[in-house]
């Protein structure tokens, strides 16, 4: 299993780089044209912290920094 928010469920996501190349309009050219794509991926933040969960037991999940911030965890 590939790292995900315990509490929030965010995860890696993919995108693209786009590149872009030309001279604006506004400059006498013809405009930006795309010229390639190139794939990436986007991380979360995630942290590994120690939480109580709701029984009262201790465990190491990951957490994104977000709902670290907000409050939404109890850290052991």
């Amino acid at each position: 299993m590939g790292r995900e928010c315990a509490i929030t469920g965010k995860k890696t996501i993919t995108g693209r780089s786009i590149i872009r190349k030309g001279l604006a309009k506004k400059k006498g050219g013809i405009g930006l044209h795309v010229t390639s794509a190139t794939k990436r991926t986007f991380k979360a933040n995630l942290q590994r912290v120690r939480i109580k969960d709701e029984n009262g037991t201790v465990k190491r999940v990951w957490v994104s920094a977000k709902a670290i911030k907000s409050g939404k965890v109890q850290k052991a």
